[in-house]
């Protein structure tokens, strides 16, 4: 997870990415994982998040994505597994921001 100042190509910072993940995986499983890793290239884990639920889950998340390999009989099983891992990354980060009662919605587990 790198910094730099020349422009971006995949998003560079923190909520971009998740939110460029997020996005991915709201497409099919057969479409979300090609080039999913590109949104870690630049990720930054701001210093407020560290040592918190927030680095722990977007470890996690990035471990799933980078670790995936395409085409292979779990893609729709790890596909579910990363969105639910995304939400509960964002409900971490609203928690973190303090929204105590931050909560995905039970359309979204």
């Amino acid at each position: 997870m790198a910094q730099s100042s020349s422009q971006s190509r995949f998003g560079r910072g923190f909520v971009i990415n998740i939110s460029y993940l997020a996005t991915k995986f709201s497409q099919s499983p057969e479409r979300a994982w090609m080039g999913a890793q590109d949104y870690f290239t630049e990720m930054i884990i701001p210093e407020k998040f560290k040592g918190t639920e927030v680095e722990e889950l977007a470890d996690l998340l990035r471990k799933k994505v980078m670790w995936h390999q395409a085409g292979g009989p779990m893609d729709n099983e790890q596909y579910a597994d990363v969105k639910k891992t995304i939400s509960r990354l964002l409900v971490a980060i609203d928690k973190n921001l303090g929204i105590t009662t931050a909560d995905a919605g039970k359309y979204h587990d």
